[in-house]
């Protein structure tokens, strides 16, 4: 089916004030992906429930740390969205206690196990320090095909180009649907993981000149 026409999109920051509206896009868009039917065992039940509770608790300690996070709005509908980790800002989501704790109740020790070891396996494929980490990014579902993946990817390119600390930026994926996607956007693969079964690649994206796009 050929792409529909792409409706106008904006890019914005985005604030606490999005939590509601960037968890649910977060769970539409990451339902399916192999590498989360792994880590939150989609094959027993209450797997979307275990999904929804990580979203929520990574979005929650995400803005409360006050790390970045960039919108695409159709229509002031959050039609994508990326969180992003700044270089030197390491210490993040997933080194909270709280956060931990929460997951474990949330998710179970199983789980939460499995995710912290697979971010653990993920820092360890960086190539430096000086770079810009997407942990989460995704298009609703129903905003997809219209070509808004690449107009959020170059904001979130143009937003990271701006840090003189940044070399570029880092991402990864375990659904092989997006490899070619990613390339085209000009990623390299730089190293790859495992995670249970899923091969999870991980890309870098040079630091590019910032074709500045506006923030609001």
């Amino acid at each position: 089916m050929p792409d529909q026409t792409p409706v106008a999109a904006r890019i914005c920051q985005l604030d606490e004030g999005y939590s509601r509206e960037v968890r649910s896009l977060l769970y539409h868009a990451y339902r399916h992906e192999p590498t989360f039917a792994y880590l939150f065992e989609a094959q027993r039940p209450g797997y979307e429930r275990r999904l929804r509770v990580m979203v929520r608790e990574w979005v929650r300690q995400h803005f409360y740390l006050k790390l970045p996070a960039i919108g695409l709005l159709v229509e002031d509908r959050l039609a994508g969205v990326a969180l992003i980790v700044p270089p030197l800002r390491r210490l993040g989501v997933a080194d909270s206690w709280l956060w931990r704790l929460r997951m474990i109740l949330g998710t179970g020790v199983r789980c939460t196990r499995r995710y912290l070891d697979y971010q653990a396996a993920l820092a360890a494929c960086l190539p430096s320090d000086q770079v810009h980490v997407l942990p989460l990014l995704g298009v609703h579902p129903q905003f997809q095909g219209q070509h808004h993946g690449e107009q959020l990817l170059q904001a979130v390119h143009d937003w990271c180009a701006d840090d003189p600390h940044t070399q570029g930026v880092v991402l990864d994926t375990g659904n092989a649907h997006y490899l070619a996607f990613y390339q085209r956007q000009g990623y390299q693969e730089i190293g790859e993981i495992a995670v249970g079964p899923i091969r999870e690649r991980v890309f870098f994206h040079p630091n590019p000149l910032s074709s500045k796009s506006v923030i609001a």
